[in-house]
């Protein structure tokens, strides 16, 4: 048993007409990893702002190494050894990986100038710890960086302040399978200093690979304790309140699949090549491969981001060449992109006015103030009722919204343009259990209304577990295609190009 570095008891936070938080007790040790999960607004982010000062507790009291202590303010927090990592990076993009590691706390020489030589070498003593540290450049400007290698040196970042406590929000979010593995084997590393790490994640297996215990909350307040990791069901009972055996929709029936919707054929582009490809009405498709295979590159593709060079593509059996998105859209194409909140929202509108964003752009100018070609006002507020988004009033700001509402948003949008093809990029990422299941039945009933689904997931058992076929993208090529069913091993092997599964 190691010593419990935060110990938080009798948290409650009250919030103008909202209860966030109801009498939570958790605490963290040294050398262990401890999960908090719940669904979106059970409360996890509050309990965490309260123990970095963002917010005060109403009630309740933190020990830290068996101390009361009280922060005031984020930066008593950090100075106290309790680093906090968001999903929304607080790195400077503009300045080097040394500047960001040592920003607000630069090394100065005795004559009072700031020391580079020495906060470049002490950078990358730092980095040793990291696996990608062969590729991080100490004098490299933060923002050239993919997202993977800027989460590695916020991570650096709180190794180099003398972090006891690390708090990670959903840090794979943004990451493919090999950049996870990099981060689990951080973070296993982070475990082995001693280092207390609060881990909150929707993802079980992460659950499975990396906690020593786990806490749930709902509505919040502390659903279940488990000091050994159980198995999924257990979890996601205790989240969501009761048992989802159906957590994946059905798939479809062969009576359910109709003719192609979309068809490609010896489609090629700088990235893509010799693309075969047949979306049927009535199914979902699934795109699988690791990062850079071109599951991304063929959804711009087909929608007209980057358009085919080459090639054969039929839309509802007519010969199409989409150049722009425009023109796709016209044609009966519809594209949730990955990052919803830089490409899918305008965040300080209304969750109604981003429901009819597409919908109002596509009306005759003379119809847009007051109907557009589709749906009405009245219409989009039906047509958000039947998607069961949880909003006070359809007229709030749509940042207000849980990552599952501002998704289901985006896909009413596309429902009120009618679209032929359904193109899914991402579509549960950073989205809680409950609302993941929400999202996947909601496919299939698209699909079951005759939409063509192809979906693009870089969790591989959401796209084993939606999709009706699986194909598998390497190096710009679809390489496999899997049925209903496959497993993870299978499909793993065909994505990283070996030719048979280990028995």
């Amino acid at each position: 048993m190691t010593a419990t570095v935060i110990e938080m008891k009798g948290i409650t936070k009250t919030f103008p007409g909202v209860r966030a938080l109801t009498d939570v007790s958790f605490d963290v040790r040294a050398g262990e990893v401890q999960a908090l999960v719940g669904e979106n607004g059970a409360g996890k982010s509050t309990l965490i702002k309260i123990l970095s000062g963002v917010y005060q507790a109403d009630s309740g009291a933190v020990h830290m190494n068996g101390e009361a202590v009280h922060f005031a303010h984020p930066v008593e927090s950090l100075r106290s050894g309790i680093a906090v990592i968001y999903q929304e990076f607080s790195l400077l993009p503009e300045r080097t990986v040394a500047q960001n590691l040592f920003l607000g706390r630069e090394l100065r020489s005795r004559y009072g100038l700031i020391d580079t030589a020495r906060m470049r070498a002490e950078t990358k003593d730092v980095l040793t710890l990291f696996a990608a540290a062969g590729r991080i450049d100490p004098d490299r400007r933060v923002g050239e960086l993919d997202v993977a290698t800027q989460q590695v040196v916020e991570i650096a970042k709180a190794v180099s302040i003398g972090a006891r406590v690390v708090v990670m929000d959903e840090p794979t979010a943004a990451l493919n399978e090999a950049e996870c593995e990099e981060l689990f084997a951080t973070v296993d590393a982070l475990r082995d200093r001693g280092v207390a790490i609060i881990y909150i994640t929707h993802r079980m297996r992460e659950i499975t690979r990396l906690a020593d215990r786990v806490t749930v909350l709902k509505d919040g307040e502390v659903a279940a304790r488990f000091d050994k990791v159980p198995a999924p069901d257990a979890i996601v009972r205790a989240m969501v309140g009761r048992d989802i055996a159906d957590f994946y929709a059905p798939p479809a029936s062969p009576d359910e699949i109709g003719t192609p919707v979309l068809t490609v054929r010896d489609a090629g582009n700088d990235v893509l090549h010799d693309i075969d490809l047949d979306v049927r009405a009535g199914e979902i498709v699934g795109l699988a491969g690791i990062q850079g295979a071109g599951r991304v590159a063929l959804a711009n593709a087909i929608f007209g981001e980057t358009p085919f060079k080459r090639g054969d593509v039929t839309l509802n059996g007519e010969t199409v060449s989409f150049r722009t998105p425009r023109k796709a859209i016209m044609g009966g194409i519809g594209l949730l992109p990955g990052d919803r909140k830089s490409e899918g929202l305008v965040v300080m509108q209304s969750v109604r006015d981003n429901g009819m964003l597409t919908s109002r752009a596509f009306a005759p100018l003379w119809t847009r103030d007051r109907i557009n070609a589709h749906v009405d006002t009245a219409g989009m507020d039906r047509l958000l009722d039947q998607m069961k988004i949880r909003a006070a009033s359809y007229d709030q700001d749509i940042r207000g919204l849980s990552g599952g509402n501002q998704q289901k948003t985006i896909v009413a949008r596309w429902i009120s343009m009618r679209p032929k093809l359904l193109i899914f990029i991402e579509p549960t990422r950073g989205i809680d259990v409950n609302s993941k299941a929400g999202i996947y039945h909601l496919m299939r009933d698209l699909a079951r209304e005759g939409a063509g689904i192809l979906m693009i997931s870089s969790d591989l058992p959401e796209v084993i577990g939606v999709a009706d076929r699986v194909l598998v993208m390497q190096e710009g090529r679809i390489v496999a295609e899997f049925p209903y069913g496959a497993s993870e091993q299978e499909v793993m092997y065909a994505a990283t190009g070996e030719t048979e599964v280990a028995a």
